[in-house]
């Protein structure tokens, strides 16, 4: 199993452990939420006995001392009203907001009452008291206890989730620098690794060249252009982990030489195709652009099983200045489901392969040349079309001896 696909059911199986956990602590909170609702509705009908046995047996000393035990025990606010919904009197609620007596002889402040018995009614159902021709109506609200009881496990799930992505951005941020560290490492390594057997190479073919007297033989024409190839490829790992020198290229031009080398290399049932836009410009690192183009050409090749044809298509779009360069093949296609997962280091349709071409590609695309890079298109058994973006540099103005063909030209 790929280790990205492996570290994807990871991820799954703890958002579906944290999404448990936060079931239960929200379920086991509701528990007691629901628990102190009714302790308070109990409170509150207690409240309700006491205020109606007062008004049946208000001259009674010892029952009055009873209820006033009662009422300060009880911290549920009440409101109590008359049947047209004029405020009575009230339990607990704020003191600094005091409220008149009948002789109107306080003042209060009115809004705060509004308000309150506003959300009471919102909450509960009121209870009535009926005692000879006087009816009371009575209401309560959540203690404040109890709101933020039914607050608190979204709060700390909340603090909880926000706690794991700091932790989360802060590994990843740590584990990307590593990695990074890593590829700079190897490919600085590779680049001096390279370096000796390249010149051996090199002397051994000026060698060749001067004993058996090859200066015109084309094989040994071959031979130094792959050796020269050796040194682009070196040039390129000792870039990696440096910033590159971007140097302004005809796309165009630059593709149509990396074609030219690489399609002597490749099978003679795979047609090249460049067309598009000759005279748009961009800001290029030749040695890793020439690398981008080359994992792209490698895989469209090794998806096309028999015959079939590469088309890479250029195109300027000018109202937001940039370059489009889409490559194509009539190979077997990749799944949708697959569109962000080919860039992944590791991943690979081949038995063979390591998986890293088009991982570095787009690290090469996104880092050193500030564009983008994916899949457009893919339909399987049909083919598939990556695109890449790139800023277009300043304004070309052709001339006649550039050697670049007309406008839309196509080469094979």
């Amino acid at each position: 199993m790929n280790p990205y696909q492996k570290k994807r059911r990871w991820k799954v199986f703890l958002l579906i452990f944290a999404i448990v956990i936060g079931g239960a602590s929200v379920f086991y909170s509701d528990f007691f939420v629901k628990k102190m609702e009714r302790e308070e509705a109990a409170q509150f009908q207690l409240r309700v006995k006491v205020l109606e046995q007062q008004m049946k047996m208000y001259d009674n000393e010892q029952l009055t001392s009873v209820f006033d035990i009662i009422k300060k025990n009880n911290n549920i606010d009440v409101i109590v009203t008359n049947p047209k919904g004029s405020i009575i009197s009230y339990y607990g609620l704020d003191t600094t907001k005091t409220f008149y007596s009948l002789d109107k002889s306080k003042e209060y402040d009115s809004l705060y009452f509004v308000r309150q018995l506003a959300k009471m009614k919102r909450q509960h159902k009121p209870a009535t008291i009926t005692m000879d021709d006087q009816k009371l109506i009575l209401y309560y609200k959540d203690s404040f206890i109890l709101t933020q009881l039914r607050f608190f496990p979204y709060i700390q799930l909340g603090v909880i989730g926000l706690f794991l992505l700091t932790a989360y951005v802060a590994f990843s941020s740590a584990r990307r620098a590593e990695q990074d560290q890593v590829w700079v490492g190897m490919a600085k390594e590779t680049a001096h690794q390279l370096g000796t057997p390249i010149s051996s190479l090199m002397a051994w073919v000026e060698l060749i060249k001067s004993r058996f007297d090859a200066e015109d033989d084309p094989l040994v024409a071959e031979m130094q252009n792959d050796i020269h190839r050796l040194e682009i490829i070196t040039d390129r790992f000792s870039k990696i982990g440096s910033k590159p020198i971007l140097e302004d290229h005809v796309v165009f031009v630059v593709i149509q030489n990396f074609i030219d080398y690489f399609k002597v290399r490749t099978s003679d049932k795979i047609n090249f195709v460049i067309t598009g836009d000759n005279q748009v410009r961009a800001m290029l690192s030749i040695p890793l652009f020439d690398w981008v183009i080359e994992n792209l050409l490698k895989n469209a090749a090794n998806a096309i099983e028999n015959e079939g044809t590469i088309t890479v298509n250029i195109i300027e779009n000018l109202a937001k200045e940039e370059v489009f360069i889409d490559v194509s093949d009539t190979g077997k296609g990749i799944h949708r489901s697959k569109f962000d997962t080919v860039f992944q280091p590791g991943y690979t349709t081949r038995k063979r392969g390591w998986g890293l071409g088009l991982s570095l590609t787009k690290r090469m695309i996104e880092n050193y040349h500030s564009g983008q890079i994916f899949v457009k298109d893919s339909e399987l058994g049909k083919g598939t079309t990556f695109r890449i973006i790139l800023k277009s540099s300043i304004t070309y103005e052709p001339t006649t001896n550039t050697g670049v063909p007309r406008m839309g030209a196509t080469i094979h």
